[in-house]
């Protein structure tokens, strides 16, 4: 079974737990009519989908709602809010874990493994509307040069990825709150702890290995990921490092060079550097972290990449250009 379809049957279960109980005033739509129809707009990313979909039932007497996700009656925008605003996010959480555990059974979760049967789950803060009049009280606030304040929500994604693989299998998010911090920075990285605290049991049978951005390489968070038994791997940018590139610049570095020939394109030349064990943070306590840099160049000799992360993760010869491809991959939630 395809991902879009386990993730529907989900969401159809998730619904179809109180659609009984939750109605619209007029008591034509169920709930299920609801979450589907949210669904179903995000699904085509497009802001007029219901509108369209009335037009075309009456044209054709049928539509995609109803053929592809098996809605009974489309609901409007306005059915949608007023319904949907009062149902907790946590609600959705069964269906996140029945795509899970549907994907486990049909073995589909095995051309996402990587590392010798590992995970990647990648996590990333995304916003996806934001106003200068309108906000909840679980919006962020923002102020922009001209002096004006913007208004925004935004949650923590969760999403299993893997390199070369052109499909993301999303895991339940963690909403990002006005109370986990008063910059960008602070609200991702509680976000991350507060998911991990949540979550990482229900991934844990997956071996997970966590990507993330610059954000996360701190030393609190990497110590939270190692807490549930998972590993790290995460962007490593100089300019927040300074004691980790003090020893990284010092210190002989392991190397492999690699050659991609590509059909039709130039070749490009992958250099590998890594070196073991290196404290993350000045301090005693600095938690000892494996680094590797991959510069990429093309035939010209210019380079077209130059990025550089920490992990938990063993580093060697046999394993760094996978680890490489592996950390990249996170560039697949924002797909």
């Amino acid at each position: 079974m395809e991902i879009f379809e386990v993730l529907l049957q989900g969401l159809r279960d998730a619904c179809s737990g109180f659609s009984d109980s939750r109605r619209s005033a007029d008591g034509i739509y169920t709930m299920a009519d609801i979450g589907l129809s949210a669904f179903s707009l995000f699904f085509m990313q497009s802001e007029s989908f219901l509108s369209h979909q009335k037009r075309l039932f009456e044209g054709h007497g049928t539509s995609n709602c109803q053929t592809l996700f098996g809605m009974e009656k489309i609901p409007t925008d306005n059915h949608i809010r007023v319904l949907s605003d009062a149902v907790s996010p946590q609600a959705l959480q069964p269906c996140f874990d029945q795509v899970l555990e549907q994907m486990k059974q049909r073995d589909g979760l095995k051309a996402f493994q990587r590392l010798a049967g590992r995970t990647l789950v990648a996590l990333d803060g995304t916003e996806y509307f934001c106003s200068q009049k309108l906000r909840c009280p679980q919006c962020l606030t923002r102020k922009r040069s001209n002096g004006k304040e913007e208004h925004y929500p935004a949650m923590l994604a969760a999403m299993i990825v893997a390199p070369g693989h052109n499909m993301v299998l999303p895991l339940m998010p963690e909403f990002i709150s006005p109370q986990d911090g008063a910059e960008k920075q602070g609200c991702e990285r509680n976000a991350a702890k507060r998911w991990l605290i949540a979550h990482s049991e229900r991934v844990a049978g997956l071996r997970p290995v966590y990507l993330g951005d610059a954000l996360f390489s701190c030393q609190p968070l990497a110590e939270a990921v190692l807490a549930t038994g998972a590993d790290f791997l995460f962007v490593c940018k100089k300019d927040g490092h300074k004691t980790l590139y003090e020893f990284v610049d010092g210190a002989p570095l392991d190397e492999r060079m690699a050659t991609e020939r590509r059909p039709g394109k130039h070749s490009l030349t992958y250099r590998y550097r890594w070196i073991e064990g290196v404290p993350l943070r000045d301090g005693k306590d600095a938690l000892p972290v494996n680094w590797l840099g991959v510069t990429i160049t093309d035939a010209k000799g210019k380079t077209t990449y130059d990025g550089a992360f920490m992990t938990s993760l063993p580093l060697t010869a046999d394993n760094v250009v996978e680890v490489a491809a592996c950390a990249r991959a996170r560039w697949k939630t924002r797909e």
